[in-house]
């Protein structure tokens, strides 16, 4: 890290720690799992009316981790859905990679300049936008932080509850493996919320009394597929009789199928990720990967657009708007298999 650089992530963690004073005299730090000021995405219309009219020339600057990953893309794609709805102008950028916590930084307090009426904000980490969204919250400009990493001092946030992505898998593994066995993690990003609940959520659940199943093995891997491959076939060396993994992000589980695959385990060894991106419910259908917990990025977007729009006029919203996410396997992937929102829409308010 070059000195210039350096300085700027000091600066960053100090205007970090001032500004977490100032929350913590007005608003606790948020944990979106556990909020209690919170609404299911399905109940805005009941609860709030239709989305209001949205005034001519109302323009969102969006912020995401990084566009190499398809679930960003798809979240994007969503609020793209809804900005379009509406006459919204909608501006959408993103880090380099999913480690560029300064870039993104920069990017979003570049688009602070720029004068958009709201922000949409997916942080690298819990910790590296808190400076932009004080320097918004000073000069106005509401910000809606959106799935995965949680800004302590967001006042306004849409995801699933990230915690019960682990769960599910973990009941997964339960229901399919009577006789218990060995289960491992391979984790996300250290220091984001959703990577340590996610892997929480895993592991409570299996290590639960009368399961089982035993978590002998938990890796970060960085969100990276080749990382998870890797991590894969060590764990599979250190135990040969091991029965699943759980992966905390799609792109990772795919690679944990190509170290399976290569050490000759695909009959002994299942294996769950999360996001629900294309090339994971292709795997499913190919018989590679057992499942995902589809948390519909695209659907996502849309309701995040939408809430931030409800802010901008005036409705006031709980801190927290959840949004769906379910097990998808073999089992039940063709009810889950379409690009038609308002079918999605339908099939999940079942």
């Amino acid at each position: 890290m070059t000195t210039k650089r350096f300085l700027k992530l000091a600066t960053a963690l100090a205007t970090l720690s001032l500004s977490g004073m100032a929350m913590a005299q007005s608003l606790s730090p948020l944990n979106s799992d556990t909020e209690a000021d919170r609404m299911d995405w399905s109940e805005l219309e009941s609860k709030f009316g239709a989305l209001p009219a949205v005034p001519e020339g109302t323009s969102v600057g969006g912020v995401s981790k990084t566009l190499t990953n398809e679930y960003w893309r798809s979240l994007g794609e969503g609020y793209q859905n809804t900005a379009d709805a509406n006459g919204v102008k909608f501006v959408y950028q993103a880090a380099a990679n999913e480690g560029d916590q300064l870039g993104q930084l920069g990017i979003a307090e570049n688009l602070i300049t720029q004068g958009f009426n709201a922000l949409l904000f997916s942080p690298q980490t819990d910790v590296n936008l808190q400076p932009a969204l004080e320097q918004a919250t000073e000069k106005g400009i509401p910000v809606l932080n959106v799935n995965d990493a949680v800004i302590p001092g967001a006042t306004h946030y849409v995801g699933n509850v990230q915690k019960d992505n682990g769960v599910r898998a973990a009941n997964w593994f339960i229901e399919n493996n009577p006789d218990g066995g060995k289960v491992a993690v391979i984790e996300g990003q250290p220091g984001v919320f959703a990577a340590g609940q996610r892997t929480a959520g895993f592991t409570e659940t299996i290590n639960a009394e009368g399961t089982g199943l035993e978590v002998v093995a938990s890796v970060p891997a960085n969100w990276s597929r080749e990382l998870a491959y890797n991590a894969a076939s060590t764990i599979m060396k250190q135990h040969p009789d091991l029965v699943g993994f759980y992966a905390n992000n799609d792109g990772m589980a795919l690679g944990v199928v190509e170290a399976v695959k290569a050490a000759k385990l695909q009959e002994q060894i299942a294996v769950i990720g999360t996001d629900g991106i294309s090339d994971a419910y292709a795997s499913i259908k190919a018989g590679d990967l057992t499942g995902t917990i589809d948390s519909f990025p695209v659907l996502t977007g849309e309701v995040a657009m939408e809430v931030v729009l409800r802010l901008l006029a005036g409705q006031e919203l709980p801190r927290v708007v959840s949004t769906p996410q379910a097990l998808v396997t073999s089992e039940n992937i063709d009810q889950y298999s379409t690009s038609d929102m308002a079918a999605l829409r339908e099939v999940l308010l079942k």
